[in-house]
């Protein structure tokens, strides 16, 4: 390896470290999380016992029940962008750009349930006459990231948000740049922290929820559900000051989504899936290679199909995927590996294909 390429992998990790914010820079503070989680109790305790009993906070951070890992040291990451083997470079030149256009009158003259996938994990949820958005990001979000969906229509047509739900602080879901766009008065939902940000903003019209909390408003009603994430915004000030979650929609239009975020796998969808009856389970797939780094934050195709399974739910979609590669696997290989996956287990009639800039209409049930 000559100095010259050294110094360019080593940036290159520098990037992403700064991207995907998986270091930290105590390894006293890893310790520290890990001996802050009774392990043996949480193993055997409900959900909502631990949400109870607040298991999943710490004195001035909040913690992961569920993974042991110490998320994402810089060791790690300089490990995996230096020294790991990544198999998925040749695919890199079939990567395809889709510009994502829209022709909104359709979802605007639309009374029932839509669901619009923009793109990475950006959803728009047409509910009756209300548009929710979910984790808007409608920009690049670094210059050394490569957009590979930018959109191509003035994003002042989007439709005006009743709510902008967020489910976590990292900067691919958390975008301030996306969500100044805004009108300052629209109602945020996330889980609790992230004050700075949303003052900084101008956003106080907010409602923070800890898991299992629920908002309610008229026939709907938004829960923030425990999944198996962090969080975190400035490596200097450490991980999980704020918290991250999953939401649960019981749309004012009848059916109920599941909206995981970003979450790895864990033993308790079966749980989550016995208390709710679910219409539509839609799952970040993506930045899921190589296992040995992500598996503790990204769950892959194969979790994937075991999660909705566990989930008893009625259908699947997938989003986090197409449009910034922060994994080794190519931006368009999660949604050809969850259709290998779901044929192999006989569920593929039950899969929602759906591309950047495309909506499901829940009535017909066809996406368009």
């Amino acid at each position: 390896m000559t100095r010259r390429f050294f110094i360019q992998r080593l940036f290159e990790g520098f990037k992403t470290a700064v991207l995907v914010h998986m270091f930290w820079f105590s390894m006293t503070s890893d310790q520290k999380v890990a001996a802050d989680v009774n392990w043996k109790l949480v193993n055997k305790m409900p959900l909502r016992e631990i949400t109870k009993r607040k298991l999943h906070h710490g004195s001035d951070h909040y913690l992961n029940p569920f993974g042991r890992r110490k998320h994402g040291n810089l060791w790690r990451v300089m490990r995996w962008k230096l020294f790991g083997e990544n198999r998925f470079k040749r695919f890199y030149p079939s990567e395809p750009v889709v510009p994502v256009k829209m022709d909104w009158r359709f979802l605007k003259e639309y009374k029932g349930l839509g669901i619009t996938f923009l793109k990475h994990a950006t959803l728009i949820i047409k509910d009756g006459d209300d548009y929710i958005y979910i984790d808007p990001v409608l920009f690049n979000i670094f210059r050394f990231i490569k957009d590979f969906t930018p959109l191509h229509f003035d994003i002042r047509e989007l439709p005006n948000p009743k709510h902008l739900l967020i489910t976590h602080g990292h900067y691919d879901h958390l975008d301030k740049k996306s969500l100044s766009h805004f009108n300052k008065k629209t109602h945020i939902i996330s889980p609790v922290g992230y004050n700075s940000i949303f003052k900084g903003l101008g956003m106080t019209n907010r409602d923070q929820l800890d898991w299992f909390d629920t908002l309610t408003q008229g026939n709907r009603e938004i829960t923030l559900l425990p999944c198996h994430h962090w969080t975190m915004r400035n490596p200097i000030v450490g991980p999980n000051r704020s918290l991250w979650g999953s939401y649960l929609i019981k749309s004012a239009s009848g059916p109920v989504i599941y909206i995981s975020g970003d979450t790895a796998y864990f033993d308790r969808f079966s749980e989550i899936g016995n208390e709710f009856k679910i219409d539509l389970a839609i799952f970040n797939l993506g930045a899921y290679e190589p296992r040995w780094f992500m598996a503790d934050s990204h769950i892959n195709p194969a979790e994937t199909v075991r999660a909705f399974q566990e989930l008893n739910a009625k259908h699947l979609m997938i989003v986090h995927w197409g449009t910034f590669r922060l994994g080794d696997e190519p931006v368009h290989f999660p949604s050809i590996e969850i259709k290998q996956e779901m044929q192999k287990a006989g569920l593929q009639d039950r899969y929602v294909e759906i591309n950047h800039g495309q909506t499901l209409f829940f009535d017909s049930f066809n996406v368009v």
